[in-house]
C-alpha cells in the first residue's frame, strides 16, 4: 500500500541513508562493500531464504542508489567496481533508469483464473457452462481450471455464484500503463525498455521489491561537497512528505543543515508553464490543432509520442515547471547547480535529454532526500524556522494534484476571457491516459484542454513519494488555499517569461 510502511520501503530507505551518510563521510568509497552487512546484518535472514542472497540484493540496491549498473550474476565483480568513476559531480543517469534485480524477483504467476477453496461444488456448474474452451474440469465436485485450455477470457470468475474463482496476475505488470513488463526463460519480470517511460509504478507496486530506479544522491553530495552552489528546487507536492514537523519553514532549515544554498519551490515555474499553455491554447485551438495536451508530466509526455505520434504536435510546447524554475535560478545565480526534489522517476529522465541538461544537473526523490536527512541526523522537530516559501501562487501549487494543470491554466484564460467556456477532460495513471487520447483521436475531445498525469491521483501519488496520496493530495490541498496569490497570471515573474525560452 502506497505510504504505508513496509519491509520494502524501510530497506530502500536504509540503502539511501546509507549511500547518503557514505558520500557525506568521503574517503575510500570501495568501504561501500560493506554496506549490505549493515543492511541486512546478522547470521539469519529476515525476509528471503538466506542472509546471502539479502546482502546480494542490497548490494545491487547500493549500486543502483548511487547510479552504478547491475552486476552480472554470470561473472565475478566486486561491489564497488566502477565507484570512482561515479564519484563525481558530474554525472547524468545512464540508461536504463528502472532495472530489474533478476534474482530479487519472485517469477509470480502471468495472468491466470484460479478456483480458490470457497468453491461449493455446486449443481448448476455455471462455471463450465460458461468457458467456451471446456477448460473447467471437476475433482471430487470442485472445481478445476485446465490451464492448458483456459484462454484468460475469464467467463467463469463472471459466472461463478460464490465469486470464489480469481484472476492472478503480476503486480508489477498491473501496475504498468504501458505494458512493457514480459517474461524471461525462468518466468521472471524484464522491461521492455523500447516500451517504458520511467514512471516508477511497477517499483512501487512490486511486493518483493525487485525494481529499483537508479539514483543520483552520491553525485548530488559530491557537488555540495566541493562547495558547488547547490540550488534546490521542491516540487509542489513536497507538503507533509517528511513528516508533521517537516512545515515548509523547517524544511528549507533542513536543506540549508545538508549544504543546500537556498530552496525554490517549483511552484514557481508551474505558474510561468500555466501561462504559457493558456497562451498555446487560445493561438491553437481549434484554429491549428483539434486539442491541446498539458506538458508537465514526462511519463504521460513520451507515453502519448510513442504511442500517438500523429497527435504529438497538440502537446503544449510550454516548457515543464521543472525546467522554468531551473532556468529562473541559473539566471540569477550563474554558475550554480541545480538539483530538482520531487515525487517523479520519469523527471529522472527527462533531465538527461540533451536540451535539458544545461538546466537541471540533478533530480532526487523525496524518498532520496529523506535519506539525506537520515544520514546528517536531521530531526526538523529540533530546528528552528527557515526562509518561508512564498513566491508560487496557489494555481501552481495545484499542479500536484490531479486536475490542477487544467484548472490553473482554465483559471488564467477565464482572466483574459471571462465569458469564454474552456472545456477540460483529466486522466490519472496511464492506462487511463491511453484511453483519454484513445478517444481524443476519435475526435470525442476536440476544442477540449487535455491533462495526463502518469500516477494516479496526480504527483503527489510519484513512484519517489512516503506519504499516502489521499493524505498528501489534503496538505497540498491546504497549502494551496494558504498562497498570497491564487492565479498564475499574479506570479511576480511573469514579465521574465520570455527570458527563459
Amino acid at each position: 500500500m502506497r505510504g504505508v510502511p513496509s519491509t520494502v520501503t524501510s530497506i530502500r530507505k536504509k540503502v539511501f541513508t546509507e549511500v547518503a551518510r557514505l558520500a557525506y563521510e568521503g574517503g575510500d568509497y570501495t568501504r561501500m562493500e560493506k554496506l549490505p552487512y549493515v543492511i541486512a546484518p546478522g547470521e539469519i535472514a529476515a525476509h528471503r531464504e538466506s542472509i546471502f542472497l539479502e546482502r546480494a540484493i542490497a548490494g545491487e540496491r547500493v549500486r543502483l542508489a548511487m547510479g552504478l549498473p547491475l552486476r552480472s550474476v554470470q561473472e565475478h565483480s566486486m561491489l564497488s567496481d566502477g565507484v570512482e568513476e561515479s564519484a563525481i559531480a558530474e554525472k547524468y543517469y545512464d540508461p536504463p533508469l528502472i532495472n530489474i534485480i533478476n534474482y530479487a524477483c519472485n517469477a509470480c504467476p502471468t495472468k491466470q483464473y484460479r478456483v480458490t477453496e470457497f468453491c461449493q461444488s455446486c449443481l448448476a456448474q455455471n462455471c463450465h457452462l460458461a468457458c467456451p474452451k471446456d477448460a473447467i474440469e471437476f475433482q471430487k465436485g470442485k472445481a478445476v481450471i485446465n490451464q492448458d485450455k483456459c484462454i484468460k477470457c475469464g467467463r467463469c470468475a463472471d459466472a461463478c455464484s460464490y465469486g470464489s474463482i480469481i484472476k492472478l496476475d503480476r503486480p508489477c505488470v498491473q501496475a504498468c500503463g504501458m505494458d512493457a513488463i514480459e517474461s524471461d526463460e525462468f518466468g521472471r519480470a524484464v522491461i521492455n525498455q523500447d516500451k517504458c517511460v520511467s514512471c516508477g509504478m511497477c517499483l512501487v507496486n512490486c511486493p518483493f521489491g525487485a525494481i529499483v530506479d537508479k539514483g543520483q544522491v552520491f553525485q548530488l553530495i559530491q557537488s555540495i561537497k566541493r562547495g558547488d552552489q547547490v540550488i534546490a528546487l521542491v516540487a509542489p507536492a513536497f507538503v507533509g512528505q517528511f513528516g508533521p514537523h517537516s512545515t515548509p519553514e523547517k524544511l528549507t532549515a533542513g536543506m540549508k543543515a545538508l549544504g543546500f544554498h537556498h530552496v525554490t519551490e517549483v511552484a514557481v515555474g508551474a505558474d510561468l508553464c500555466t501561462i504559457e499553455e493558456a497562451k498555446d491554447f487560445l493561438d491553437k485551438v481549434p484554429a491549428q490543432q483539434p486539442f491541446m495536451a498539458t506538458s508537465c508530466c514526462p511519463a504521460w509526455y513520451d507515453m502519448a509520442t510513442k504511442l500517438y505520434p500523429e497527435y504529438a504536435h497538440c502537446i503544449s510546447m510550454a516548457l515543464t515547471p521543472m525546467v522554468l524554475t531551473a532556468r529562473l535560478e541559473k539566471k540569477k545565480y550563474p554558475g550554480s547547480k541545480i538539483v530538482f526534489i520531487g515525487p517523479c522517476a520519469a523527471k529522472k529522465l527527462e533531465a538527461s535529454r540533451a536540451n535539458i541538461r544545461s538546466d537541471v544537473d540533478f533530480v532526487i526523490t523525496f524518498e532520496e532526500l529523506q535519506g539525506m536527512f537520515e544520514a546528517k541526523d536531521i530531526k526538523f522537530e529540533e530546528l528552528e524556522d527557515g526562509e518561508p516559501l512564498l513566491e508560487g501562487t496557489g494555481a501552481g501549487r495545484g499542479f500536484a494534484v490531479a486536475g490542477g494543470v487544467a484548472q490553473a491554466v482554465a483559471d488564467v484564460i477565464h482572466r483574459w476571457h471571462p465569458d469564454m467556456e474552456v472545456k477540460v477532460a483529466h486522466a490519472e495513471g496511464l492506462r487511463e491516459c491511453r484511453k483519454l487520447l484513445t478517444m481524443a483521436r476519435a475526435g470525442k475531445y476536440n476544442g477540449y484542454l487535455l491533462e495526463g498525469m502518469g500516477c494516479p491521483g496526480g504527483c503527489v501519488g510519484g513512484a519517489g513519494t512516503i506519504r499516502p496520496i489521499n493524505k498528501s493530495a489534503e496538505l497540498v490541498a491546504r497549502y494551496k488555499k494558504e498562497a498570497p496569490e491564487q492565479n498564475a497570471l499574479d506570479s511576480k515573474y511573469e514579465s521574465v517569461l520570455p527570458t527563459l525560452d
